[in-house]
C-alpha cells in the first residue's frame, strides 16, 4: 500500500473490521506525513535542541507496533530494534546514514507482523505477554491503543512536517 491508497475507515462496520480500519487509516496518515520528503528533510529535528524526527517517530511507531503485537499480544521475545535498555530512546536517535527506505522497509514488516500476530486472536483474548504490573491486555484494549499511539503521533508529525517544509493538512 502506498500513502496516497490510504483507506477510510468505514462508518458501518463490526467492530473487529472497524477498528483494524481506524488503525490502518492512521497508519497510512503517518505514511502521507512523510512522503515527498528527502531523507535529509525526514531527519530534520522539529526544534532544535529536540532529536525529535519523522524519522525518528517512524522508527519509534516501528518499535511500537512490534512491542504491543509481538512481544506483548503474541508473547514472542525479539532482540532490540533501535532502543535498548541502555539507550531508551535509540528510535529517535537518527544518524546521517538512517534512511527512509530502510526505515519504511522495517516499519512496513512490524506492520505485516502485527496485522498476522493478531489475526490468530479475538478481540476478547489477552496477550501471552505482560505489562510492567504484571496485567495482560486483551487484543481490543492493544488496537484502541494503537489507535491513540498513532492519532497522537500523527499530530506530532502535522507540526514537524510544517516546521520541515511549510506543508499542512497532508
Amino acid at each position: 500500500m502506498t500513502s496516497e491508497e490510504r483507506p477510510e475507515p468505514a462508518l458501518d462496520a463490526a467492530e473487529r473490521p472497524m477498528l483494524e480500519g481506524w488503525l490502518d487509516y492512521h497508519r497510512e496518515t503517518l505514511a502521507r506525513k512523510c512522503a515527498g520528503l528527502t531523507d535529509a528533510q525526514l531527519r530534520e529535528a522539529s526544534v532544535p535542541p529536540s532529536a525529535f524526527t519523522l524519522l525518528g517517530l517512524v522508527r519509534h511507531l516501528t518499535e511500537v507496533e512490534r512491542f504491543w503485537f509481538r512481544e506483548i499480544l503474541a508473547g514472542e521475545e525479539l532482540p532490540d530494534l533501535y532502543s535498548t535498555r541502555e539507550n531508551p530512546d535509540g528510535d529517535f536517535a537518527v544518524t546521517e546514514t538512517d534512511t527512509w527506505a530502510e526505515t519504511e522497509s522495517a516499519w512496513r514488516a512490524e506492520t505485516a507482523a502485527a496485522r498476522k500476530s493478531a489475526a490468530a486472536y479475538g478481540l476478547d483474548d489477552f496477550s501471552q505477554g505482560v505489562g510492567s504490573a504484571g496485567e495482560p491486555f486483551n487484543l481490543r484494549w492493544i488496537y484502541t491503543h494503537m489507535i491513540e499511539e498513532y492519532a497522537r503521533h500523527n499530530g506530532h508529525a502535522d507540526l514537524v512536517r510544517e516546521r520541515v517544509d511549510g506543508a499542512t493538512g497532508v
